[in-house]
């Protein structure tokens, strides 16, 4: 990738990072940018409609970044390289497409958006503009992850059959929902557990074990918190190869698991706690079930506890995110999480509603028609009254072991 210039055709020494949205996480982006955290980056904007939030931001940011109440006069070239969009899912899509459409780099923050007819289209813009187009997905900087994917790709477990992914170590209280207005609305969120919280996991799921061609899924919609979204899901997947799927998540267990197991022909690869355990066998298993004498008894097998220093990153989660960005933008880095490969996950999260939905198995992809009219069917006869307590908690710490 050729390092990229600036539109007057200046050389770009230090990336200049804008932030619109300074709520719970678009603060702590500004905060790591304005900490000099990011090397080869400053921070040169923020903008959020809230006055509470621009006076945050003119207490805590260093004087010279810039403030704004609206987004559209914060895209100048002359001011920011680079945005980070951080705002309530449905505005995804048309503030990246606007800041796209200024010349300007773009991150959005998970998801890409909520239905695929938005994202495919942000997508088409971003291939056209010619600029950097990217996505918060900070959890493909874990090198546990990364090590994964690797062995997956490089054939250390064999043929695929299959992948369990019990995650429910998302806790949350109502005071959480209560936070804010649009939180856990179908109009506000579009959706629960799955839109917010698993961006990530379902990311992670694709990028490590591949798309899923069918689904099947079951989500309860208000069953540990009064929302109106879901709470709690359990979804079966089928693949082209014959491998099935297991996905499983909750706000509404405490103490939660997040296990993450991955079958093949060759063995198991495991990672729970912080942990990473391939148990490897000696021979295939297929050959050795139509081989072995004996009914009960399988192949040899060694239990590795495995090593993924070489996958460590010098910076983690969103600071890595970033850094690899302006990297991409300095010196032209390849992007860890480029925009276009979005749309992956959000695929598997609209087939997972649609299957609930309509209360039977999907195709993957779904007709993206089909579910935005569902998706309009659940906005328009939504009833729920929602009490709102706003506030802004400090997020640090709160994603690093996912």
């Amino acid at each position: 990738m050729p390092q990229i210039r600036r539109k007057d055709d200046t050389h770009m020494d230090k990336v200049r990072f804008g932030v619109i949205g300074v709520g719970n996480m678009g603060t702590e982006h500004a905060k790591y940018l304005n900490n000099g955290e990011i090397e080869g980056a400053v921070l040169a904007a923020v903008c959020d409609v809230k006055e509470e939030r621009r006076n945050w931001a003119k207490e805590n940011l260093a004087p010279e970044v810039k403030i704004f109440d609206d987004y559209k006069k914060m895209l100048d070239p002359n001011l920011v390289d680079a945005i980070i969009v951080a705002v309530p899912h449905y505005f995804h899509p048309p503030i990246c497409i606007d800041v796209l459409n200024a010349g300007i780099n773009v991150i959005s923050e998970k998801p890409i958006g909520v239905y695929t007819n938005q994202a495919e289209e942000l997508i088409k813009v971003a291939e056209k503009s010619g600029k950097l187009f990217g996505l918060m997905f900070n959890q493909r900087t874990n090198a546990r992850y990364r090590k994964a994917r690797d062995m997956v790709q490089n054939g250390e477990l064999g043929e695929l059959k299959r992948c369990v992914w019990i995650v429910t170590d998302w806790y949350r209280t109502q005071a959480y929902y209560n936070s804010g207005g649009w939180r856990a609305t179908w109009s506000g969120e579009g959706g629960g557990v799955i839109l917010n919280q698993c961006p990530h996991q379902l990311d992670l799921w694709q990028w490590i074990f591949g798309m899923p061609t069918k689904i099947t899924a079951f989500c309860e919609e208000g069953k540990y918190h009064n929302i109106e979204v879901e709470d709690d899901v359990t979804v079966y997947a089928n693949y082209a190869n014959g491998a099935t799927g297991v996905f499983i998540t909750t706000t509404g267990e405490f103490p939660g698991t997040n296990r993450l197991e991955i079958s093949g022909d060759l063995g198991k690869l495991v990672i729970e706690d912080c942990k990473m355990t391939f148990t490897k066998l000696a021979v295939p298993e297929r050959k050795w079930c139509f081989e072995a004498t004996g009914g009960f008894v399988g192949p040899e097998k060694e239990v590795i506890d495995v090593d993924y220093s070489a996958f460590l990153l010098p910076k983690q989660q969103h600071r890595g995110i970033t850094q690899n960005f302006t990297n991409a933008l300095l010196h032209g880095e390849k992007l860890m999480a480029p925009g276009k490969e979005g749309i992956n996950g959000l695929r598997i999260s609209n087939a997972i509603f649609l299957s609930s939905w309509l209360g039977k198995t999907v195709d993957v992809p779904v007709d993206g028609d089909l579910f935005y009219e569902k998706l309009q069917e659940k906005i328009k006869t939504s009833t729920f009254k929602k009490e709102v307590k706003e506030t802004n908690e400090n997020l640090s710490g709160t994603y690093g072991q996912k």
